[in-house]
């Protein structure tokens, strides 16, 4: 998925080498700027998505100041401060004075698609809290190995940069992993109108996003809370729906097991018979003559 990060900004003194290196990933875009500065050079930034702005080289007597309003005096940034993280819609100022040329790593991403690849909810205020002029080691690190990807000619397998710059947002974001707690169930209405809609299509694959919209949910909310409601993950559910629908059929015993598992959604009927058999302990021919018996 090709994110494209919304910005605006107003510079002055700055030329860029080489041109820009980008690159996309899942949710993320990652742009790695070589720039030579007049002997002013600076900008208001805002970005309409969350942001981590990583300084890897910067040459010149002088350094960059970091403000978060134009009057104010700023913070100096430099190698011992060289990373921020600047939450969405956030107003943000540099000054560069008598630097002459400054290299940065520019990572956006999307926070629903970073909500949606790590199957748990964020806290709302991780990503709205700013962290300004930090050094992390860790974290310059990956940078570092980012900026190198983008850089080359050869770029290694997407996968690669896409774990990097995951792994790093992680990192920024102290992102740890959830100990397990007690969800929240489905309400009344919202189990009634997931179950009908499997139910109603249950032969077809069901997206999850469909079970999330039918009960105003994200996704990530509604998976865990229909399990703590029924014990079962949707997709479980799905195909118990089906094996159900699998049994009235073979009940009444006058269609072929190939017609069947084409009327319950199954490839064919090897792939039917290894179903019924995992999640039942026999096959459906079987467990047809014991009905019968």
């Amino acid at each position: 998925m090709n994110f494209q990060p919304r910005m605006e900004n107003r510079i002055e003194g700055f030329s860029v080498m080489g041109g820009l290196r980008r690159r996309y990933w899942n949710g993320i875009t990652a742009d790695l700027w070589d720039v030579e500065c007049a002997s002013y050079a600076g900008g208001h930034y805002t970005a309409r998505d969350p942001r981590l702005f990583i300084l890897l080289d910067q040459r010149g007597r002088g350094r960059s100041n970091v403000k978060l309003s134009p009057k104010s005096s700023g913070t100096p940034q430099d190698g011992h401060s060289p990373i921020s993280y600047i939450p969405a819609d956030m107003d943000l100022w540099v000054d560069f004075a008598d630097v002459q040329y400054v290299r940065h790593l520019d990572i956006h991403f999307d926070a629903d698609v970073l909500v949606q690849r790590l199957s748990e909810e964020i806290d709302p205020k991780k990503l709205q809290d700013p962290q300004l002029l930090f050094f992390d080691q860790r974290v310059m690190t990956l940078a570092e190995l980012i900026a190198t990807e983008l850089a080359s000619s050869a770029p290694l397998n997407d996968l690669y940069g896409d774990s990097l710059a995951l792994a790093l947002l992680i990192d920024v974001l102290k992102l740890e992993k959830t100990s397990p707690r007690r969800r929240s169930t489905l309400a009344g209405w919202q189990l009634r109108r997931a179950t009908d809609f499997i139910s109603e299509n249950c032969t077809r694959n069901i997206r999850l996003q469909e079970l999330a919209e039918l009960t105003r949910m994200s996704q990530s909310h509604f998976s865990h809370s229909f399990k703590a409601s029924t014990g079962l993950a949707p997709h479980e559910w799905q195909m118990r729906t089906r094996l159900e629908k699998a049994k009235e059929l073979l009940s009444l015993d006058t269609q072929p097991l190939t017609e069947i598992a084409a009327e319950t959604g199954f490839s064919d009927q090897a792939h039917f018979t290894k179903v019924f058999r995992k999640h039942l302990g026999t096959t459906p021919a079987r467990w047809r003559k014991a009905r019968q018996s």
